[in-house]
């Protein structure tokens, strides 16, 4: 990563003449590469080609549309390892978890061709003889995405794969923490024979290029996924100008184990999905509440899973946790670590930063946390898991909802009633019991209260790219 990572604007890469800031590899903290910051010139010349370009794309036949989406998915996939390499560098995943992302990345893109050549419209029953009325579906225009670094190619493709599979034009601001793997991911789009303009990649200083993007006339949605305080702005930037926006927000997930659980699967699972990605995941569980008859066998178990993960720098053989993103993190992790025992809560495993170079915090058990400690109420994105007990299903229901968070919940029972009240009883966009079943390309991905509206994923994920305009017309075939 010797070049600085470049802009792509109107079928372009650029980068010369502007300013660059440093890529920091996580495990290391030294400077693992630049990226280049997109000037307001840069801004409006890329909102211009994404608004140029948008008539003949929106116009080409859905099926030529999907043809040139699925070559970007399989260059996409011939491209998995250097791209993973790229995001061990700059994000510190363990090289598995990063290829993987970047091969399912590819089935997201394969989902948006298909499902694009979907979005039929309906016929509406006249009132009058010789009247025709349609409803149909129809691109909704240029879009403003706003991608986050936890994921860095994965979050890209869901707005840009959706964009490009309705019709849409994107400018997407990927972020500057991970730059290199979306400058390869867009090379994808490029070299499949995306037309110049259809896909626009900008990185820079995040406020400045919101707000100018935003209220921009070329760009008619935004789509956005990062912290609920940010998503809140841009929202409120995007209502004043009459744009759509879908918003991705953050979480805090709970995780339930009612009493007759399968305590070997709630603990593979909870440890699988608390420690993947550092725990840097907006829909990872963060709050686990435990019937207090298996209250002690998940604690054993999760203490013992957490002890068991290799934790290390993303290339080495058998490492399956690496950093945490920069210094920040660290430094919240530790506050979370000394607030929750500062109040009485038990440190069972973990709870320090490891080693002297990186960003390296160990997986973190915490038991008996009060329901007032910063942990219990702050989305944490990091590897720590509180625990806590519950004796009733309606208790543990009423601390799953007691948080304005909604995005994800987790439960595990062998009883279908108690199933069907945990899914009715939630207050989440995405509830999975037995098993990990949210994010697949066909389903949708969104959350509810503070943790944002809209989907990204399944036929919800492409409606939100499509506006609805009706026509009627009298008399088809006119008088001779």
């Amino acid at each position: 990563m010797t070049e600085a990572a470049p802009l792509y604007i109107a079928g372009e890469w650029a980068s010369q003449g502007r300013d660059t800031a440093v890529v920091a590899n996580p495990a290391t903290g030294r400077e693992a590469g630049r990226v280049t910051h997109a000037r307001t010139e840069d801004l409006d010349r890329a909102a211009e080609a994404a608004a140029l370009a948008f008539r003949g794309w929106s116009r080409m036949a859905a099926y030529d549309r999907s043809a040139i989406l699925r070559r970007a998915a399989q260059l996409l996939r011939e491209r998995a390892e250097p791209i993973a390499r790229l995001m061990v560098a700059e994000q510190g995943k363990p090289l598995a978890e990063a290829k993987g992302e970047v091969i399912g990345s590819a089935d997201h893109i394969d989902w948006a061709a298909e499902e694009g050549r979907r979005l039929y419209g309906r016929v509406i029953p006249a009132r009058a003889p010789g009247v025709l009325q349609i409803a149909r579906k129809e691109a909704i225009g240029p879009v403003a995405g706003f991608s986050p670094w936890n994921f860095p190619v994965s979050q890209a493709v869901r707005k840009i794969a959706g964009a490009l599979g309705a019709g849409c034009t994107i400018v997407v601001k990927c972020p500057e923490e991970t730059p290199y793997s979306c400058v390869e991911l867009v090379r994808c789009f490029a070299d499949a024979g995306v037309p110049a303009g259809v896909v626009n990649l900008v990185f820079g200083q995040p406020a400045q290029i919101s707000e100018h993007l935003i209220p921009h006339p070329g760009i008619r949605m935004i789509s956005f996924t990062g912290s609920v305080p940010i998503g809140k702005h841009l929202g409120e930037i995007a209502a004043r100008h009459v744009k759509r926006a879908t918003l991705e927000l953050g979480g805090h997930s709970p995780f339930i184990v009612c009493e007759d659980a399968d305590l070997g699967s709630a603990v593979k699972l909870a440890a699988m999905l608390k420690y993947r990605n550092a725990g840097q995941v907006c829909a990872a569980p963060s709050r686990f509440y435990v019937h207090e008859s298996r209250y002690e066998g998940f604690v054993t178990g999760l203490v013992a899973a957490a002890k068991a993960i290799k934790l290390g720098q993303g290339f080495e053989e058998g490492v399956t946790m690496g950093p945490l993103a920069n210094p920040r993190r660290l430094t919240a992790m530790e506050r979370f670590v000394a607030d929750a025992t500062d109040r009485g809560a038990r440190l069972q495993t973990g709870g320090r930063r490891r080693g002297n170079e990186g960003n390296f915090f160990e997986p973190t058990v915490l038991t008996d946390v009060p329901e007032d400690a910063a942990l219990m109420v702050e989305e944490p994105f990091g590897p720590i898991a509180p625990v806590t007990a519950f004796s009733s299903l309606d208790q543990a229901i009423a601390k799953a909802n007691a948080l304005p968070f909604g995005l994800a919940a987790f439960a595990f029972t062998r009883s279908f009633a108690t199933a069907e009240t945990l899914s009715t009883e939630l207050e989440s966009g995405m509830v999975s019991i037995n098993h990990f079943g949210i994010a697949a390309p066909e389903t949708p991905f969104g959350g509810m209260k503070d943790s944002g509206y809209g989907s990204e994923g399944g036929i919800e994920g492409m409606e939100a790219f499509v506006t609805t305009k009706f026509t009627s017309t009298l008399g088809l075939g006119g008088a001779s």
